[in-house]
């Protein structure tokens, strides 16, 4: 039996004229006649009472017609999905982020992504760039936005942002009053920083704007997230060299400012396992859109 057998009987089913089924099939009609013929004697069982004035379903061809055109909702059902999966329009994608990126790439990005291919699900987890890269590798995340670098050979990376650095400081601080600060200024400044095994791509940067201008940062706190590093900022433990993007983040009793200083330009990369997978590679393309339009 094949499937174009099915579509022959549905119509002979619906018409109940051969000639008319014919015709709907752009067939003629007695290799119609003939097929149906060849369908009844492979089922077992008469689908058609036929005589010279009129074509009828018999019982069991009308319990065939229920089934058969179930048969075929469900498989046009599993080439839709078939096609959608093709396209990267359905499954399940985990996707890891460092802190920072929450107050810049990743809002635009999920918002187009959700908007674009609503039936993908997404499930999201905050992670370290190590913890996303050891994922990355173990198969349980699909895509990560992190910071630099990148050495694992299995993994692809492109780059999708790049910003200026800048200064959180309490509200007290006498900085606060300045337009600009500049950075050889927080040279007896208590800092706030974070692990360099953290993200060494954005950790060596702020050392190094230090550095250039002649000090190294007295330490005297370190946290992993850039929330608690602002929080203990606003608890005046400190203060902190950040991505200009973190201004986002409005907490009381900090304030942003502007460095005189020409800063680096820190990056966010996207990593993702080489060979990506169609639902992947939809997110892929959607973040590179959304990116090439952020400042």
């Amino acid at each position: 039996m094949e499937l174009r057998h099915l579509h022959y009987f549905i119509a002979v089913a619906e018409e109940l004229n051969f000639s008319r089924a014919a015709e709907r099939l752009h067939m003629a009609q007695p290799p119609l006649s003939q097929q149906i013929r060849q369908l009844e004697t492979e089922l077992g069982f008469q689908l058609f009472h036929r005589t010279k004035r009129q074509v009828q379903l018999t019982e069991a061809g009308q319990t065939f017609l229920v089934e058969v055109q179930q048969v075929l909702q469900q498989l046009d059902h599993a080439v839709h999905v078939g096609r959608q999966a093709s396209r990267g329009e359905v499954g399940q994608l985990a996707i890891g982020f460092v802190s920072s990126t929450a107050y810049n790439v990743l809002p635009p990005i999920l918002q187009a992504f959700r908007r674009q291919v609503p039936n993908v699900t997404l499930e999201l987890q905050e992670l370290t760039t190590r913890e996303q890269l050891q994922a990355l590798v173990e198969g349980k995340l699909d895509v990560g936005f992190a910071r630099p670098p990148v050495e694992q050979p299995e993994l692809a990376t492109a780059t999708i942002f790049r910003e200026p650095l800048m200064v959180a400081l309490p509200d007290s601080h006498p900085l606060q009053k300045r337009d600009q600060v500049s950075v050889r200024s927080l040279a007896n400044e208590p800092f706030i920083l974070f692990p360099r095994v953290v993200a060494p791509g954005l950790y060596d940067p702020i050392i190094s704007l230090c550095l250039q201008v002649g000090f190294s940062p007295q330490v005297v706190q370190e946290a992993i997230q850039m929330q608690t590093i602002v929080s203990l900022v606003a608890a005046e433990m400190g203060v902190a060299i950040v991505p200009l993007s973190l201004q986002n983040l409005q907490r009381q009793g900090v304030i942003y400012k502007p460095l005189q200083d020409s800063t680096p330009m820190v990056e966010v990369l996207m990593i993702w396992r080489k060979y990506p997978s169609p639902t992947v590679q939809r997110f892929l393309d959607i973040t590179t859109q959304v990116c090439a339009h952020l400042t």
